[in-house]
Formats: structure tokens, sequence, C-alpha cells
């Protein structure tokens, strides 16, 4: 591997853990981090350095993890959302939200001392028990949302994808127990919580793409547009898209596509 681009996946996988260890409630499983630089077979020293890093940011690194959701304990089931939050969210992102939490916190909790049990069987296939821990992690995929909130994705969106690869994820799990020998819950919500962010990364990406493609349909409609009133204040009259082609120098097909993205209201072509 390049050297440029085993330091890319570095800083990549650093500034993940970081958001999982967030996600998680200020803490990072040693066994999570080993597996996000897998790939680059890093030394205990080298480790040692990103367990470093991650405590200067809060967040502490332990081998296990005692069972429960991303929320502190004594949290209320509700988000505690700071100003930033606040002044992210829309009026209409706020109801849909509070409707939410209300919805899920009517949803029955597992019991600390059976999580591991379901989590077991869950990874053994059992379809009951993969649902009771979807419902049990719904709580913790609004707080993972809440960390992509502001990246041009509404909070409802990025709920519903982290609720379907929860799911997802979930039923994919059976046959999986022999690679778990303890504290089966705590892996099992560590690794949804990266595939959960995985699909709001992908998400929040996707939606980049769009804005992207769209900005550059609109600024290609926009030109053609504006040269298309030109040669018809020119000519004194509307112009077909061939005219427009020899005199502008771009294609017929540009000039259509342009044409078709705006709907056909480019009042100065005519398409006749």
């Amino acid at each position: 591997m390049e050297e440029s681009s085993r330091e890319q996946l570095f800083v990549r996988g650093l500034e993940k853990l970081r958001r999982i260890g967030k996600a998680q409630g200020n803490y990072i499983l040693e066994g999570q981090a080993k597996e996000e630089f897998s790939s680059l077979d890093l030394s205990e020293s080298q480790l040692k350095m990103v367990y470093d890093y991650l405590t200067k940011y809060g967040i502490v690194c332990k081998p296990s993890v005692k069972g429960g959701s991303f929320r502190e304990e004594g949290a209320t089931g509700r988000i505690n959302s700071g100003e930033e939050l606040e002044e992210a969210l829309t009026e209409e992102e706020r109801d849909c939200l509070r409707m939410y939490l209300e919805e899920i916190a009517a949803l029955p909790v597992c019991e600390e001392e059976e999580l591991d049990r379901i989590a077991i069987a869950a990874m053994e296939g059992d379809r009951k028990a993969q649902d009771g821990l979807t419902e049990h992690l719904l709580r913790d995929v609004v707080d993972i949302a809440k960390l992509y909130v502001g990246q041009g994705v509404y909070l409802e969106d990025l709920i519903g994808e982290g609720n379907m690869a929860l799911a997802m994820e979930l039923q994919k799990m059976g046959g999986m127990r022999q690679t778990v020998s303890s504290n089966a819950f705590a892996w099992v919500r560590g690794e949804m919580a990266k595939r959960i962010m995985d699909a709001m990364e992908n998400l929040v990406h996707t939606n980049e793409d769009n804005v992207k493609a769209d900005r550059k349909a609109a600024e290609q409609v926009n030109l053609v547009a504006e040269k298309a009133r030109e040669l018809a204040e020119e000519l004194r009259g509307k112009v077909t898209p061939e005219e427009l082609a020899h005199e502008t120098g771009m294609s017929v097909e540009t000039i259509r596509n342009a044409m078709r993205m705006s709907g056909y209201k480019i009042e100065d072509i005519s398409d006749g």
C-alpha cells in the first residue's frame, strides 16, 4: 500500500473512531479500534498512539463495556440537544423528532441482565430476539443521527436510514455466535453502531453528490438560457436548438438536455 493511501486510511479511521466513541457515550472498545485499523496492521505502540489521541478528545478506550444504550446513565429517553442542534433543526424536524421519541419510549426495553442472552440468541438467528434487540437499539439510532445533523440531510431521513440498517444488519447475524466469547451485547452494539454510521454517511455522501449534480444541471440550464436570450435579442425572435448550437459551439444534445431539465421552460428557444 502506498504511504499516502495508508495515511489517508489512518486519518479517516481516527475520525470514524471519534464519531463512534461519541455515539457510544465517550468510549471505544479496543476491539473496535483494532478492527478499524486491521488493514494497516498497526503495532501495539501505534495502537497506543490511537488510544492516546482518542483520550485527548475525551474518549476512553476499554476492553469491554457495560450493557445499555448510548445514552449516559440517568437519561430520560428524550433528546438532550444543545443550542447548536436546536438551531440546526427546523420546526418540522423538532416536531417529528418529538413524536418519534414518544413512540419509541412506549416500546419495551430489554432488562440489562438479559441483554447478553438476547444478543447471543439474535446471533444464533432467533427472529424474536433480533426484533427485541432492534427495538432496544432504536433509541441509539437517534443519538447517532444527531452526529450528522447539519450535513444536508433531514433528521427524519437519517433516522429512517439508520433504522433500516439496524434491522437489516441484525437479520444477517445468524450463525455468528462463535465469533464472540463474552460481552455479546457490547459487541453487537458496537457492530451495529458502525453499520448505522456507515449507512448515514452513505446517505450524506449520496445527498452531496445529488446536490452537486443538481447544481451542475442548474448551471447548464442557466448558461443555455442566457445564450438563447442573447441570440434571440439579436435575431428578434425565438431561436431553434440548431441555431443556438451553430452560434455558441454547444452541441444540440447539450441544448436539448438543458431544455428537458428546465421542463421545456427556456422561453427564447423554439422546438418547432
